[in-house]
């Protein structure tokens, strides 16, 4: 498991995963949900469900509750992290 990163054009794709990334909205597949990550602007994620597990992405979880809130206007979770930290996490998460 890991992360795909879709750049402003669709149709150039990186592949390291199975995590997306996108600036356009995009239907959510069965067993995954969308987190949003960022500083400045976010950057919405599409992560399977079975990162819920794993102890460092519970921890992201709990320090995004107290932040922000599981509430999002966009529909996603919120992680208050730089978006090069989550990429970094999730591949951490793909080797465990």
């Amino acid at each position: 498991m890991g992360i795909h990163i879709f750049p402003k054009s669709m149709n150039t794709k990186l592949a390291i995963g199975r995590c997306q990334s996108s600036l356009h909205v995009i239907d959510v597949p069965k067993s995954h949900f969308s987190v949003y990550v960022g500083e400045n602007s976010l950057k919405r994620f599409i992560v399977p469900l079975v990162y819920l597990k794993h102890p460092s992405f519970k921890t992201l979880l709990n320090l995004a509750e107290e932040e922000f809130g599981y509430a999002h206007r966009m529909g996603g979770i919120t992680f208050p992290c730089k978006e090069d930290i989550f990429i970094e996490l999730v591949q951490n998460i793909q080797l465990t």
